[in-house]
This record gives C-alpha cells, sequence and structure tokens, in this order.
C-alpha cells in the first residue's frame, strides 16, 4: 500500500459530464441526474483500500445526515482486471452489506478520474448548486494506523457550510490514500 496525495482539482471547477453504469442496478447513471437543485458530492472509492474502508462508517453516517440535501455518488476507476475484488459483483456486495443507497459507478475506462485528476481512494468532491466545486480534499486526519478515529470533520464542514451559505475556507487539505490502480 502506497501512500498517495489527491492533485488538488482546481476550486470552482465545473463538474465533469459521464455516462457510467450504476454496479447497483446495471442501470446507466449520467452526470445530468446530478443537474438539479442539490448540491452534490463525489466520492472516488473503492472496495479494498484500507484509507476507503476506515470511512465506511462515516460515509453512512454523511448519507444519513446529508442524503436530503446532497446528492451522492461514488465511483470506482481502479483495473478490475488486475484487481477483480473491486470489480461490479464485490461493488454491488459491498454497498448491500453496508446499506448504502446512493449510486456505485464503475469508471471503467477510468476516463472521469482523470478529469477529476484523481490519484487516490477515497478523494471527495463537493460541488454547489451550480455544479462548481466548493471543496475537495480529505475527509478528515485519520489514516489507518494514526490513532486518529474518522470523524469526517473536514468534510462534514464544508457540506455544513454549503447548505447553509456560508463561505468553504480555500485552505483544504488533499486526500490521501491508496493509489488509483491505472491500466
Amino acid at each position: 500500500m502506497a501512500l498517495k496525495y489527491s492533485n488538488m482539482l482546481p476550486l470552482g471547477t465545473k463538474m465533469p459530464d459521464f455516462e457510467l453504469k450504476n454496479v447497483l442496478d446495471d442501470k446507466v447513471y449520467t452526470s445530468s441526474a446530478l443537474m438539479n437543485a442539490n448540491p452534490s458530492l463525489i466520492m472516488v472509492i473503492c472496495n479494498h483500500c484500507p484509507y476507503v474502508v476506515q470511512y465506511h462508517s462515516e460515509i453512512k453516517r454523511l448519507e444519513s445526515d446529508f442524503a436530503n440535501d446532497i446528492d451522492f455518488v461514488a465511483i470506482s476507476s481502479n483495473d478490475i482486471i488486475s484487481y477483480p475484488e473491486d470489480g461490479p459483483i464485490e461493488m454491488k456486495k459491498l454497498f448491500y452489506d453496508l446499506k448504502l443507497s446512493f449510486p456505485y459507478l464503475l469508471d471503467e475506462t477510468q476516463e472521469i478520474a482523470k478529469k477529476l485528476k484523481a490519484e487516490c481512494t477515497p478523494e471527495f468532491y463537493l460541488y454547489d448548486r451550480d455544479n462548481l466545486l466548493v471543496y475537495r480534499g480529505r475527509m478528515d486526519d485519520s489514516s489507518p494506523g494514526n490513532d486518529i478515529n474518522p470523524s469526517a470533520k473536514y468534510l462534514r464542514k464544508a457540506m455544513t457550510s454549503l447548505l447553509n451559505g456560508e463561505s468553504i475556507s480555500a485552505d483544504q487539505q488533499p486526500s490521501m490514500g491508496c493509489s488509483i490502480k491505472w491500466k
């Protein structure tokens, strides 16, 4: 497990267009579904990364607390040939086991990860109602083995500030985790 940091896509960047398969129902899910009155949270995650696994409870808590006001989408961009544990059957099983109800999309071509300049899992991208990036970076300061319990404090603060019409600090810390498994 090599530690990698995100590139920090510039704030104000427009959400990329995408059409990806939702492994939960095998239907195509498009970015246009997120172009509504709600802000959106896009998470680049995968099944096997310990940096993602440590956040499962926090992701569930965020969905519980914010799903009525923010659209959630998770995207896995790992090479599923070299990493079959990140394949669609396993993705579907994980979300059912975690009882997560938002779309889990397979970025098989890795095109969306490239558009997001994603480098690692997990990475979090929060878009406002105009589909402009207002937060990107880490969930909190925890990581496997550092004795800090996951809290989602940075991401939660950004989401709350966005919903309350408050400014979000541009001083944001990069995500850290396992590198995306490129083809």
